[in-house]
């Protein structure tokens, strides 16, 4: 009886589960969006199904599976998942944590997967206590992370372990995700209701499913209220989600110009900073942040902004967008709101240029035409032993060799030397930029303009 009592009450708990949790991926087929790393013959797959799992750290964004791939692979292995939060666990949960693993090894011979959430938070100690048992064995730590585990994950850690990197969801792998979500809802939606969903989640494979089950749950309410004996009240049946019911389902409130209003306010946005109207820029911004737009999502636009519009006109644009971003991460609405503030200012009242934009379109074009010529021999690596048996870097002459520090010497294959990608502009820091690249071109030496302090060079 007890065990009846115990399936129900987890039956129970399923069903009033997020949706997010109630499909949660069962086995490796399952996880969406991450073949390269699970799919047939990548390299966790391989190593978990041969019972040679290693410690690991996976990094990648929010919702793509970090935690669910922890648990399938201690499943797959064999192992027991013991979990732990780097945000509430200390030094004695750690070493609690690794007794266990050691007393399950002795007494079952069962090894421990020792999953470790946001891992970059623990703290020097905290990460120490790990080595011993990760070097013999006693544990497999998986440990989990949004941030670049190079900065914030202790060397010797990070020597001890296998780095994986889980990439965003991609959109069309998002879609027939949150297609799914509602169908388990009893929704259904459009494509382009779909794609808002898919493009507010960001990558977000657990937002994409959270936004579709509360707008499913408003759309279910707006069909009752219109139709109090329609399926969706008296019963299972289709609803259909609408633009509006993501939108409440993301913010509680409403762009209420309509369906397009999130794409047309950021467009407005971006071609405000660009027309170096700052007053517009505030405007847009303020209303898109009133709306309940992701915070981030701005700080993104303003970052590609940084570098598509002002570029080499003033090259301290991207850095100001981009300390912008990191403090919306740091910092949070409503304070945030500030910097981004800041950010849109800066970027409006600088001088424009998208010379940079231009340049790179150039390149691409060269490239992906089929201008690949071999690296000049003078260029390639020589620094092994034998290179310059064989020609590597002969040839080479070293700038800083002479007074000037600039040498005439060829830098790209044969076939696009002489091509033009980068022509800056005569605005802002961009024209002393101009003057010492013209210099370059004719095979004069460069030298730094009084003017701009070498802010700019190139």
């Amino acid at each position: 009886m007890t065990g009846l009592f115990e399936a129900a009450a987890e039956e129970r708990l399923r069903s009033r589960a997020p949706l997010a949790a109630r499909m949660r991926p069962k086995s490796l087929d399952d996880v969406v969006g991450q073949g390269h790393l699970v799919g047939p013959g990548a390299p966790l797959r391989v190593l978990a199904e041969s019972g040679r799992l290693p410690s690991s750290v996976l990094w990648g964004p929010p919702g793509s599976g970090k935690t669910t791939l922890a648990r399938l692979l201690a499943e797959i292995s064999g192992m027991e998942l013991v979990p732990l939060s780097a945000v509430s666990a200390g030094v004695k949960d750690v070493r609690e944590a690794i007794d266990g693993a050691r007393r399950r090894l002795g007494e079952r011979g069962r090894a421990t997967v020792l999953f470790v959430d946001e891992v970059h938070r623990f703290n020097k100690a905290q990460q120490d206590a790990l080595l011993p048992a990760v070097e013999e064995g006693i544990v497999v730590l998986i440990g989990a992370t949004t941030e670049n585990p190079f900065f914030e994950v202790n060397p010797p850690l990070m020597s001890r372990t296998t780095l994986f990197r889980l990439e965003p969801i991609a959109d069309d792998a998002m879609t027939g995700l949150v297609a799914r979500g509602l169908a388990v809802e009893g929704a259904g939606a459009a494509s382009d209701v779909l794609q808002a969903i898919v493009g507010a989640s960001e990558g977000d494979a657990r937002a994409a499913l959270t936004i579709a089950e509360v707008a499913a749950a408003l759309a279910a309410a707006r069909a009752e209220a219109a139709d109090p004996g329609s399926p969706a009240a008296t019963g299972p049946g289709t609803v259909e989600v609408s633009f509006d019911d993501v939108v409440r389902a993301r913010a509680g409130r409403l762009y209420h110009q309509g369906a397009d209003a999130h794409y047309d306010q950021a467009s407005a946005l971006i071609k405000s900073v660009r027309g170096s109207d700052p007053d517009a820029g505030l405007y847009w911004l303020v209303r898109m942040l009133d709306a309940g737009e992701d915070p981030r999502f701005l700080a993104r636009r303003l970052v590609i902004l940084a570098s598509e519009d002002v570029g080499m006109a003033d090259p301290h644009a991207l850095v100001v967008a981009d300390a912008a971003a990191r403090a919306v991460e740091f910092v949070g609405l409503p304070e945030a709101a500030l910097n981004l503030a800041e950010a849109v200012v800066y970027l409006a009242c600088a001088p424009k240029s998208n010379r940079v934009t231009v340049a790179l379109g150039r390149a691409r074009e060269d490239v992906r035409a089929g201008a690949r010529g071999d690296v000049p021999p003078h260029l390639r690596d020589s620094s092994y032993r034998g290179a310059a048996r064989i020609g590597h870097g002969t040839g080479y002459r070293y700038p800083h060799d002479v007074a000037e520090g600039w040498v005439p010497q060829q830098y790209r294959p044969s076939e696009v030397e002489g091509h033009v990608y980068y022509e800056p502009s005569e605005h802002g820091a961009e024209r002393s930029v101009a003057a010492r690249l013209a210099r370059s071109r004719r095979g004069e030496p460069t030298e730094v303009d009084e003017g701009d302090g070498g802010r700019a060079g190139t």
